[in-house]
């Protein structure tokens, strides 16, 4: 997962680049958790008043890896190919790094849990981690492709704190049986039940590629059906992360198209350049109503929408929920009497609009909000991007953006790591005794399992 010299760009990381960029140092005591964040995205000019990273929050969310090993073969997986080697990182590790995110985003920060497949993990090691990340005053979030993901499970880490589920469920992933991506509609059913009634928010993850990205309107027009259930529909784009089969994407999957595609899904002309969460090259994102199946955009007066964002920008949500940041929005617009004639005028007319889908769908009204990622491939990374990314990963050393991260993962996987427990510290490896990275054959996945399996075949 190198970058190519081949590449003949100027804001593309190097080889040297990536090598030598390291996690961010802990802040210093007293200072601004966000300054850093609003600094990076000063520098490279995208600190308008539609801009939430630095502002609302500190950053956007935390990737905390607490397993290598996953339980599918995506033809884009981003793990390292000695992923399937690796034993997983001690709890006294995993809260080291709990405590590190804190003390990097003050609480309310985002924490993902995540792998390879989490669910992997013990039970209790799942309960343990989702307990500290409360106790630490944070936000604890669960992603995983859901086949081990049962609602027992979901139910007990609910208990203990869990805010989110995001299930992971696209054609990448080769699930047998499955010829279509919207095929895959049954598996997020059988999810979505299993996680109903939980409190949990309940995301989709889709990674985009040109076998689904004809099929995103008709998934959308999913995701509006069981609007009651989703929270959130996330779209992954494809990105070449040097390991999965499949490599750079085509050129007509873009931010901008696969937006097109989600408005032809929802019927509706979804806004997604009223908020900016974070480098509008990596993000967008979009919020609407969902009612009687109708769609109804809530951000679609760009205007409105940067000037209420912009007075309630200095109040933090972080760790707030629907209902609690509503109420700091309104508290902010409160606060500025002049702006208030605005919200009454906006809230009057969006309202009457909507009259007659609110009779017929008896009152009954659904949030559902819409996500595009656009990650980078591992062989062109942006250095702005990567400066000013807002999805970061817990390493050892701290937190790296996820992309970088992503280019070197084996400098931070394979690393052998002091660990303090009651009896003392010891050197923990992540290898096993004999020292052997490569997993066995019978466990390659992505390029190094293609290319054992070409051996084979030219053997014979």
């Amino acid at each position: 997962m190198k970058t190519s010299t081949a590449v003949k760009n100027e804001s593309y990381l190097s080889e040297h680049d990536i090598a030598t960029w390291r996690p961010d140092p802990l802040p210093a005591d007293g200072e601004d958790l966000a300054q850093r964040l609003r600094d990076r995205l000063r520098a490279c000019g995208h600190t308008d008043p539609r801009q939430l990273a630095g502002r609302a929050w500190a950053m956007g969310c935390v990737a905390l890896e607490v397993t290598q090993r996953c339980n599918l073969d995506c033809t884009l997986c981003y793990l390292s190919e000695n992923s399937e080697s690796v034993r997983d990182v001690p709890l006294v590790e995993l809260f080291r790094r709990i405590d590190q995110i804190r003390a990097h985003y003050g609480p309310g920060a985002r924490i993902q849990i995540t792998g390879g497949d989490p669910t992997l993990r013990s039970r209790a090691d799942l309960i343990a981690i989702v307990r500290r990340i409360r106790g630490r005053d944070m936000v604890p979030s669960l992603f995983t492709n859901g086949i081990k993901a049962t609602h027992g499970l979901l139910r007990a880490l609910a208990a203990c704190g869990l805010a989110d589920v995001a299930f992971h469920v696209d054609m990448t992933q080769q699930r047998k049986g499955f010829a279509a991506e919207c095929e895959l509609n049954v598996v997020r059913r059988a999810y979505i039940e299993r996680a109903r009634g939980l409190g949990l928010g309940i995301i989709f993850n889709t990674t985009v590629f040109r076998g689904n990205f004809r099929e995103i309107p008709d998934l959308v027009r999913f995701f509006v059906a069981h609007a009651d259930a989703i929270k959130m529909a996330s779209f992954q784009l494809q990105a070449d992360t040097g390991r999965g089969v499949l490599r750079a994407r085509d050129e007509i999957i873009t931010p901008q198209t696969v937006a097109l595609k989600i408005r032809q899904g929802a019927g509706a002309a979804i806004n997604f350049d009223a908020i900016m969460p974070g480098h509008p090259s990596c993000n967008k994102y979009a919020s609407s109503l969902v009612i009687g199946g109708r769609v109804i955009d809530l951000l679609d007066d760009t205007a409105f929408v940067t000037g209420l964002f912009a007075r309630a920008a200095r109040y933090r949500f972080e760790g707030r929920g629907t209902m609690a940041r509503s109420l700091v929005v309104l508290g902010a617009v409160l606060a500025n009497p002049g702006f208030f004639g605005r919200l009454l005028k906006w809230t009057a007319a969006k309202l009457w609009s909507i009259r007659h889908d609110i009779w017929r769908a008896r009152g009954r009204v659904t949030k559902l909000s819409f996500f595009i990622h656009n990650f980078q491939d591992a062989e062109r990374l942006d250095a702005e991007r990567c400066r000013a990314c807002v999805f970061m990963v817990a390493t050892a050393d701290g937190p790296i953006s996820m992309c970088v991260h992503n280019a070197k993962r084996d400098a931070f996987i394979l690393k052998p790591i002091p660990v303090t427990e009651p009896a003392g510290t010891k050197l923990w490896r992540p290898l096993p005794d004999t020292g052997e990275m490569r997993p066995p054959a019978g466990r390659l996945k992505g390029r190094a399992r293609a290319s054992y399996s070409a051996k084979g075949r030219r053997r014979a």
